[in-house]
């Protein structure tokens, strides 16, 4: 129990002691030391709170703490060590170090409980020295009858110490005239302590004096160096402050009638505006703005600024309208496709370029009207020459011929195509778009190069007046814009205005790309590849968007042109003719790569290879729908388009089409066997039939050796069926299926030797067949078929020569 003290009251009792909740101590109940069997600690370790006591019974205590726990377990091992003599009790589970004479606290004091010290001294007792003990040996062996008469001893001591008392008495008398003398000379040393005290109150008063003194020097020291301190700083901020606001006569002078017409006039003009700006921008303690004087100073700045930014503005928007109506460059009678350049506009116009800096971050507003005036002006001068440019180029591409709608499909007979644009004239579309696109180049990147200069279009400025940002914060960096946002704002900005300036460069450039596809199916191959070129080559942001914009859109037209190609497969339709021959859009194919190779060789021929494969797929696909329902027989007309399409993707070796490659090889070689399976079939045939059922019985369990002894597969029967097929009969029939396959086959197709030999070779094969089938079930029959190996080869060669 937490609430419980325990002490030892005595060398053979101990009690435990219970706290009430006054703080009292009560006696609960006691215990003879004796009755103590054995203490158990539960385990070694010091932080322990709980032990057993096994008296009558086992009790189980927990201690208030660590420390109380060590010195009452040692406090009992000390007392039952000391008073009993058998029988001691047991000590288990309890640090060796608590249960020896010498056990010390933590505090290095012997462990014994408060309680536990308090009982020891009220025993009063205390052992008597060696010294002691020899003295009184000495003392009782002067007495002999110490031991056997104590009474007689007792009154000899008695004695004795009456004798050594009145000895005492006599030395202290004898030395009273020397404790007299001591007496008085303490009286002095106490008379002449008194007197130095006095003297060093003294002392300590003209101290304190001192100290007060010093305190107060002190204080109105620092109070003299905060001043000064004051002082300088007033002084310093007053100086800056005045630095800051002076404007030199000289510099409002200029600013009230500034001139901007002379190289002197303009130097003196921005060497003001800058002084201006510095005043009007310098960092003033927001406390001072409110002084009178300042606040003055500043409104006779924003005066000067006023007048100042009116002029220059009045000077600038008369020089934007001038070059804007001003024809120059633009107006000269040039030939072929040249877009003029404005680069002495730009030069005069730079001498400005500080100065429209200055009114950027000091007028926003009348910054913002010059942008506004400029692009006006000059955006008047550039839609003329671009309007002339692409004029210019939609005359040379419409001296070559027009038509309002070129169709080029290729599922189509090439006989309904309404165009078929030769090589010169494409060359020709080719050459103008690429001129085209060069020449705007240079213009564009310039025009851009000047205005990112001269409008500061790479710095941004920030919300508060009359401060503006660097990319890189250098110029103020108190209004920090972060790097992508203003790269992006820059960009904006940059595009916004060369925007106002080209205004017409979209609906032109679509102008002549309609122009063009109006004359050409096929626009789209090399209009995408020269827009891609120039994607990547423009400098010019603003330009090099447009294209990709544009780009986008011829993209699509490419889609939608690869589409009806697909479309016009799927839908072309046949003639029911005695010979189909190739279909329209197998013998296109060749034409169609010739069209698309210049995109196909591009950096955007992945663009057109996605297509080829969907558009040789639905080939494949439509040759097997196409070849039913005609008058020419279905394996035909497979087999000669797989292989007019095989042979036309192996000659143009485009790697992506690969597979497909092998398709077609695949299905021609199985429709030329299902082709001569089906009309060549068994020229033989009451051979083949004859043996058919020589091969049952021999299935049925007749040995081929005993066939001919069958009544039907005699020797006879089989001479029999023998001779119906003399040699002169075998190249009769050859000669009649000849003319058949010659009647299937068309002359575009171009196989029909192919077809011709393959019936050889599966002729050979069946003949082969039958010799085997003889020498099996007749040996030594010495029958054989009328006509050899040889004879069938020459059959098959006079026929084809006499063709």
């Amino acid at each position: 129990m937490t609430s419980t003290v325990i002490r030892t009251l005595q060398q053979d009792i101990f009690e435990p002691i219970k706290q009430t909740d006054k703080n009292v101590f009560k006696k609960k109940r006691n215990w003879a030391l004796a009755e103590l069997k054995s203490v158990d600690g539960h385990n070694e370790n010091y932080d322990t709170l709980e032990f057993d006591l096994h008296l009558d019974k086992v009790y189980r205590w927990v201690a208030t703490s660590p420390k109380e726990r060590h010195a009452f377990i040692h406090n009992i091992w000390k007392q039952s060590a000391r008073h009993i003599l058998k029988d001691k009790p047991m000590f288990k589970n309890i640090p060796k170090a608590w249960i020896i004479e010498d056990a010390l606290t933590p505090e290095n004091k012997y462990v014994t409980s408060p309680l536990a010290l308090e009982t020891d001294f009220a025993e009063d007792f205390q052992a008597i020295t060696d010294k002691e003990q020899e003295d009184l040996k000495r003392l009782m062996s002067g007495c002999e009858f110490a031991i056997s008469n104590a009474e007689g001893f007792m009154e000899v001591l008695s004695r004795d110490l009456s004798l050594l008392d009145g000895e005492n008495v006599e030395c202290v008398l004898a030395s009273e005239e020397q404790v007299e003398t001591l007496m008085e000379q303490l009286e002095l040393a106490i008379n002449e302590a008194d007197r130095l005290e006095t003297q060093l109150n003294t002392y300590d008063e003209i101290l304190c004096h001192v100290r007060d003194t010093m305190e107060k020097m002190e204080k109105k020291n620092s109070m003299i160096s905060v001043a000064n301190t004051n002082n300088q700083l007033l002084m310093k901020e007053l100086e800056n402050m005045v630095t800051k606001l002076d404007l030199p006569i000289e510099y409002q002078r200029t600013l009230e009638d500034a001139d901007f017409t002379t190289h002197e006039g303009l130097n003196a003009a921005m060497r003001a505006a800058n002084a201006l700006k510095i005043a009007m921008n310098s960092n003033i303690d927001k406390a001072l703005l409110q002084m009178t004087a300042v606040q003055e100073q500043r409104k006779k700045f924003e005066k000067y600024k006023e007048k100042f930014s009116r002029s220059l503005s009045r000077q600038l928007n008369n020089l934007f309208i001038h070059y804007g109506n001003h024809k120059g460059e633009s107006d000269r009678n040039v030939e072929g496709l040249i877009l003029p350049q404005h680069s002495g506009v730009h030069k005069e116009l730079y001498a400005y370029i500080e100065l429209m800096h200055w009114m950027k971050v000091m007028d926003k507003k009348m910054y913002e009207s010059l942008k506004d005036i400029y692009t006006t002006s000059l955006g008047k001068l550039y839609d003329r020459d671009l309007r002339g440019l692409f004029n210019t180029a939609r005359e040379k591409i419409s001296a070559y011929g027009a038509l309002s709608s070129p169709t080029s499909l290729i599922g189509l007979d090439r006989d309904l195509w309404t165009l078929e644009t030769n090589s010169q004239d494409r060359k020709r579309y080719d050459t103008v778009l690429e001129q085209v696109l060069t020449q705007l180049e240079p213009v564009f990147m310039q025009e851009q190069q000047f205005c990112v200069k001269f409008f500061q279009l790479d710095v941004i400025s920030s919300t508060s007046k009359n401060t503006q940002t660097t990319l890189d914060g250098s110029e103020f960096p108190e209004e920090v814009v972060p790097q992508r946002k203003a790269e992006k704002q820059i960009d904006e900005d940059v595009r916004n205005m060369m925007s106002n300036l080209f205004t017409c460069l979209k609906t032109e450039l679509d102008l002549l790309i309609d122009h063009i596809k109006k004359q050409d199916s096929f626009y789209c191959m090399y209009v995408l590849v020269h827009l891609n070129q120039h994607v990547m080559s423009a400098q010019s942001s603003f330009l090099s968007n447009t294209f990709a914009s544009q780009l986008i859109e011829v993209k699509r037209s490419l889609d939608q042109f690869m589409q009806q190609q697909i479309d016009s497969i799927k839908e072309c339709r046949l003639p029911r003719k005695s010979k189909c021959g190739i279909l329209p859009y197998i013998s296109n194919l060749e034409i169609f790569a010739t069209n698309v190779d210049c995109l196909l060789k591009s950096d955007r021929h992945a663009d057109l290879e996605k297509w080829y494969t969907r558009l040789v797929d639905t080939m494949l696909e439509y040759i097997a729908i196409h070849s039913n329902d005609q008058k020419t027989p279905s394996q035909v007309i497979k087999m000669e388009n797989y292989h007019h399409l095989y042979s036309l993707l192996s000659q143009l070796k485009i790697s992506v089409l690969d597979s497909q490659r092998k398709e077609a090889k695949q299905k021609y070689n199985d429709a030329l066997q299902a082709y001569v399976t089906l009309y060549f079939g068994r020229p033989l045939e009451k051979l083949n039939t004859f043996f058919e059922g020589v091969q049952a019985r021999v299935a049925s369990g007749v040995k081929a050796s005993e066939v001919s002894y069958q009544l039907a597969f005699s020797k006879q029967e089989l001479r029999k069926v023998i001779n119906q097929y003399p040699g002169s009969m075998v190249k009769k029939g050859l000669e009649s299926l000849y003319k058949k396959v010659e009647k299937h086959l068309s002359e575009e197709g171009n196989l029909l030797q192919v077809v011709w030999r393959a019936m050889q070779e599966e002729f050979i094969r069946q003949y082969k067949m039958l010799e085997d089938l003889i020498q099996q079930c007749y040996p030594g029959s010495m029958i054989n078929l009328e006509f050899t190996i040889e004879d069938i080869l020459r059959f098959f060669s006079d026929i084809a020569r006499s063709h």
